[in-house]
């Protein structure tokens, strides 16, 4: 047997004994139908439909959606080989279903019920009896164990966000339970929940020509699931249509009622963002998110529009913060210098280039947890103040005195201040100004940068930039890629500057390991793309994953948050705190919407008669 099975299941025999009295204490622990991060889960074990949800929203009609840059894979979960079909998650489901108004709760999908010790040290999940993959066969705790092991294996981004699983096995009817390697970590069990579960059978199995499948591989062969959609047509790098399955196993269940409503999903596929908005234009697609401040603020004066056929609307984002940065990669010698990086965020004029790129439509970001409670400011609380003083002496002395600020420009006089203090920094660091160039005071060598980018319309907000930072010496080339080297580069860590935008929860956890944590800055795939290597950090982050309750979460998170800050390890940007949507106006929804999401297309519905006033149905 191998080391690592052998392991594994010694592990099995031994973690049951010790856990207080063994199996008997595990029975004896009762099934719940929820897990909530927050409090109570506001829906009780015999609810019928989520709140947000029309119960009795009709079936039927096609939605279009679209993607940019093409793919060439249906595998569900590989992720180093391939690019994967927009909306592939479609076909497969997880054990449990997260509620769209509440925070970090989730509810029985795949499984009917779940449990868990006090001190978080595993969880069982019991699946449904009536789950069902689309050609009829049941769902198991075998695909469960396998589904589990070959992500981990096919995924480095799942691996280490599972890293902390020591086992997965069969413990009794329809149920399996995972064993944690340490106590306390009250995120794991919702993390093992969102667990996308794969047949076995069909990728053990063979294809029509006979040969066998491997998940290891990418593949354009349409593949098994048990969710609300199939794949209807698909062609590779243009686009894939899901149709809903009529008999879907799941259809009844409270957390599904009212939603999966579109008989199909269908997206399309465009070469860059100025052709997807005019395809959107010109009624290719119906739905579309708006990233650009000056596209919204610009390109929706169409016919439509005036007509009142497509819909421009903002619907708040609070479900999330986000840090949004010009991310340098402290890999490379000449940004490990904290001075270094402050001086490259005095060189950045956000105030001048909001008002003339962006419309004064944006916010500086000033926290990895913008627009949310968990977003430090004013001097640090009590209890902010207590988990500091745990690494006192490794973090700047600031974060105990100050909260944090940006530089701010915006006028002739105000940049030229900064680009002062920003030479005088970087003199500090040993660079200085010889001619018209900054140079290292020891070698000679120039300082520069290559940023590196696949947007093309991103060129209009790093020209500035590049100009701003000439005045001081430094030249930044931009380097356009396409999406395949984008991807390449990155997971290799091969740049020197990058635009980065990092999505938090309201619950922070594990993946802030992911993001932040020393074993991450070398971990190929992972979102640790600054190269942060700090021990005040890690242990922060753990301070942040072990928190007992809400108010020590909040309290552990915001000390993150400063020594963050105040490393100065990225240069923050900006966000805007709301989804920008226009949509053509063929569609139903709930009123209101849930708190924490849109919910498009999962709640909304195709609507008969809006759709034949705009005068064509799509096809």
């Amino acid at each position: 047997m191998p080391r690592r099975r052998f392991v594994l299941a010694l592990l099995a025999l031994l973690i049951p004994a010790a856990l207080a009295g063994g199996a008997a204490a595990q029975e004896d622990i009762p099934w719940r139908h929820a897990l909530s991060l927050i409090d109570t889960p506001k829906y009780p074990p015999d609810f019928s439909h989520f709140d947000y949800v029309n119960p009795d929203a009709p079936k039927g009609g096609l939605v279009r959606l679209s993607d940019v840059g093409g793919f060439d894979s249906l595998n569900p979960v590989l992720a180093i080989k391939g690019n994967p079909a927009p909306g592939i998650g479609l076909l497969n489901e997880s054990l449990m279903k997260p509620s769209l108004d509440e925070v970090s709760t989730e509810y029985g999908l795949l499984a009917e019920a779940v449990r868990h010790p006090p001190d978080y040290s595993w969880v069982s999940y019991r699946l449904r009896p009536e789950a069902r993959w689309h050609d009829g066969a049941p769902v198991t705790v075998e695909d469960v164990i396998w589904s589990f092991n070959v992500i981990k294996e096919v995924n480095p981004n799942t691996a280490a966000y599972y890293s902390h699983v020591t086992s997965v096995e069969n413990t009794g009817e329809r149920e399996v339970t995972f064993r944690f390697d340490q106590p306390n970590n009250r995120e794991l069990p919702q993390i093992v929940g969102q667990l996308t579960v794969m047949p076995k059978h069909y990728w053990e199995g063979t294809d029509a020509r006979g040969r066998k499948r491997d998940i290891r591989e990418t593949t354009l062969e349409p593949p098994l699931g048990s969710g609300p959609y199939r794949i209807k047509s698909v062609t590779a790098n243009r686009a894939i249509a899901y149709e809903r399955v009529p008999d879907y196993w799941g259809k009844d269940l409270p957390v599904n009622i009212g939603q999966n409503n579109f008989d199909e999903i269908r997206y399309e596929v465009f070469l860059d963002e100025t052709v997807q908005l005019q395809a959107f234009s010109g009624d290719q697609y119906d739905w579309r998110v708006e990233s650009s401040a000056k596209n919204w603020a610009t390109a929706y004066d169409f016919p439509a529009v005036r007509q009142g056929h497509v819909i421009k609307e903002e619907i708040p984002d609070v479900s999330r913060g986000i840090m949004q940065a010009f991310v340098v990669n402290l890999r490379r010698e000449r940004f490990q210098d904290r001075r270094v990086r402050l001086a490259l965020n005095y060189a950045f004029d956000f105030e001048s280039m909001n008002r003339t790129v962006f419309f004064d439509q944006y916010k500086r970001d000033y926290s990895f947890f913008a627009g949310t409670e968990l977003a430090s400011s004013g001097p640090p609380s009590p209890a902010e103040l207590a988990i500091l003083e745990t690494v006192r002496g490794q973090v700047p002395e600031e974060v105990f005195t100050r909260p944090y600020e940006n530089p701010v420009a915006g006028t002739p006089a105000r940049l030229r201040e900064n680009l002062e203090k920003a030479i005088a920094l970087f003199r500090e660091a040993g660079w200085v100004l010889k001619g018209s160039r900054l140079v290292n005071e020891k070698t000679g060598q120039p300082f520069t940068i290559e940023y590196l980018f696949r947007d093309p319309n991103f060129e209009r907000v790093i020209l500035p930039y590049q100009q701003t930072l000439k005045r001081i010496g430094i030249e930044l080339t931009p380097r356009f890629v396409d999406t395949s080297q984008y991807i390449n580069r990155l997971q290799s860590f091969d740049f020197d500057m990058i635009t980065f935008g990092w999505p938090q929860s309201l619950s922070p956890g594990n993946e802030q390991r992911f993001y932040w944590g020393s074993a991450a800055a070398d971990m190929p795939g992972a979102a640790n793309f600054a190269g942060i290597k700090d021990p005040a950090v890690d242990k922060l982050i753990e301070r942040v994953i072990f928190a007992t309750d809400r108010a020590d979460l909040v309290a552990a998170t915001k000390a993150l948050d400063r020594v963050l800050l105040w490393n100065h390890f990225v240069i923050p940007q900006w966000y805007y705190g709301a989804n920008r949507i226009a949509r053509w106006d063929r569609f139903g929804r709930p009123d209101p919407l849930p708190r924490y999401s849109p919910g498009f297309p999962d709640i909304w519905w195709y609507d008969k008669e809006k759709a034949a006033r705009i005068g064509r149905a799509p096809q």
